[in-house]
């Protein structure tokens, strides 16, 4: 930096160069009599320095200079406290817990069957795969945590319980379905199955109305263990998550129900999904994680 300065006030204050104003904005240097009537913290003592004024960060009064490169250390140090603090407690925790959720849930999508063609990684929930760049996903690797697939975009249409695993074509997703469809167009993490946690509860009619029943367990056969009809008008998911199926044997559509959505309240069937077409489950187990 360059030494060469003008005169320009009392006492031989000095009008720092236009490169020094860049780093950070000076007032006009004042005489020791002015900077005396100013509020402020104050150091002196001989040496190049003679008199330094400091008010509120960022305006530095500079008296008798001779060296700048102690004012640029001055300069650095002001900056750095002014610099905003990274997020602390809540925020960073908050931060924290998102990254390790992010951590928990992975999956691959490919074009076409059979893992080939295009292919793309996803750690978060995809609202149109379309936007992507691609056609459709025929083919499917789960490597962490359970997620949903669904037959159309922004969510809609049949849904698919997608568990750890590879599925090289839509027979793999679709299982002893009776609806099937030959690709999935959206679909997005299940955060809140806990295998060794979940219970649910049945009722008898809508509204969570009439008899009722918990079950804490998989039933490939609702009748089976006492559910005396092959409907169930309305759901309540007390923890975890579940898949119910429309036949016994867990054939049939599927009805994905988790204790995040909804409240974990299904008061009717057409809160199953947005293609139920009938209350009929006659099957339910947890979500593996």
């Amino acid at each position: 930096m360059t030494k060469s300065l003008q005169g320009s006030g009392d006492n031989g204050a000095l009008e720092p160069p236009q490169r020094a104003r860049l780093m950070l904005p000076f007032q006009r240097a004042r005489s020791a009599a002015e900077c005396a009537r100013l509020p402020g913290s104050w150091a002196g003592g001989a040496g190049p320095i003679k008199t330094l004024a400091r008010v509120s960060p960022p305006t530095l009064i500079i008296l008798d200079l001779s060296h700048l490169s102690t004012v640029c250390n001055l300069i650095v140090k002001i900056s750095a406290s002014s610099r905003e603090l990274p997020p602390k407690g809540e925020d960073a925790a908050m931060n924290t817990q998102q990254m390790e959720q992010m951590g928990q849930f992975k999956i691959t999508v490919w074009e076409e069957e059979n893992f080939q063609g295009k292919r793309c990684e996803f750690m978060l929930e995809c609202q149109n795969i379309m936007e992507r760049g691609f056609n459709k996903i025929r083919s499917i690797k789960v490597e962490n945590g359970p997620w949903v697939g669904y037959e159309y975009p922004e969510f809609q249409g049949q849904q698919f319980i997608l568990e750890k695993g590879d599925y090289p074509c839509y027979e793999a997703w679709s299982g002893n379905s009776s609806y099937r469809t030959e690709h999935l167009l959206s679909f997005r993490p299940i955060k809140c199955a806990n295998h060794s946690d979940s219970k649910v509860t049945l009722y008898e009619c809508e509204d969570f109305q009439g008899r009722k029943f918990e079950m804490c367990d998989d039933y490939p056969s609702l009748q089976a263990m006492g559910w005396c009809s092959k409907e169930v008008p309305s759901i309540k998911i007390n923890s975890g998550a579940w898949v119910a199926y429309q036949f016994p044997g867990y054939r049939g559509y599927q009805y994905i129900l988790e204790r995040d959505r909804h409240q974990g309240e299904y008061r009717n069937y057409n809160e199953y999904s947005t293609q139920a077409h009938t209350n009929q489950v006659q099957s339910i187990r947890r979500i593996q994680h």
